[in-house]
């Protein structure tokens, strides 16, 4: 939230009025619907859990459904899909052609939609078993995907500060926003990658750095900065910070990154509010 200056003129008993009807910068839920955009508020992880992750898995993409844990990896000649508890060996791999390099995944119903990075190719599969059903041609990068269900989309990233809007049966994009950070000049938020859709929130890694922001979808304004750098002081010498999984509720989330041998159900805390 943005301070305001007070001209010296008004009487303290207006200054109270006035805080009151804005609420206080301790409580982002107070503010004023026209302040409500400009309030960032940072938050960091706390770990609830920790079970083993495949360090040879170069994580590209994780989402949760149904107690099971959706996994994509990358490198061309190594990527696959994988299903399975999570931090138990996947009940089902699938390995992709040599030549494509798979991205993000997201279960939609029945299906799970699987993307690749460079290849041109969005993959349907059954999300029971992960065999194919068909491939669908998708222009530019795929990095990221996430379903909003109650919007009935799918949320995709590319790499650069915008997030586009599909439609969940054909991968059409039907829309886009871009993503900017309140308070620095709504300053765009570049390298978006792996996303999780949460209610109307997407939260979104920024890749190369220990970092994952909340972005209110409809308008791409960034709603909470998450730092996860803890996480990867505890996986010294593997890869950066590249997989989001929900739990139930979205109160709770499973964090993981590329080659790490653990995989972290961790809760988002704070906030402390930046003005």
């Amino acid at each position: 939230m943005r301070a305001q200056r007070t001209q010296p003129w008004i009487a303290p008993a207006l200054l109270a009025v006035l805080a009151a009807a804005c609420g206080t910068r301790d409580d982002p839920v107070g503010a004023s619907a026209a302040d409500a955009s400009d309030v960032l508020v940072r938050q960091r992880v706390r770990v609830v859990e920790e079970v083993g992750h495949d360090p040879a898995a170069y994580t590209q993409g994780l989402e949760l459904r149904g107690g099971r844990l959706y996994e994509s990896t990358g490198r061309f000649g190594r990527s696959t899909v994988t299903v399975g508890a999570p931090g138990k060996p996947p009940a089902v791999r699938v390995r992709l052609p040599d030549a494509w390099f798979g991205e993000g995944v997201t279960v939609v119903e029945t299906r799970l939609w699987q993307l690749t990075w460079r290849n041109g190719v969005a993959v349907e599969r059954d999300a029971r078993t992960l065999e194919e059903i068909r491939r669908v041609r998708y222009p530019g990068e795929g990095w990221g995907i996430c379903h909003q269900p109650a919007r009935q989309r799918l949320v995709t990233s590319d790499g650069s500060a915008w997030l586009t809007f599909r439609d969940p049966r054909t991968l059409a994009a039907t829309g886009r926003v871009r993503v900017t950070e309140p308070g620095r000049g709504d300053r765009p938020v570049h390298r978006l990658n792996e996303l999780e859709c949460v209610g109307d929130s997407v939260y979104a890694n920024v890749y190369g750095r220990p970092r994952i922001v909340r972005v209110d979808a409809d308008t791409g304004r960034v709603t909470a900065d998450i730092d996860a750098s803890a996480l990867v002081a505890a996986s010294a010498g593997a890869g950066v910070l590249n997989g989001i999984a929900a739990l139930p509720g979205g109160a709770e989330f499973w964090l993981t990154g590329k080659n790490w041998p653990k995989l972290f159900r961790v809760r988002f805390e704070g906030p402390r509010e930046r003005p």
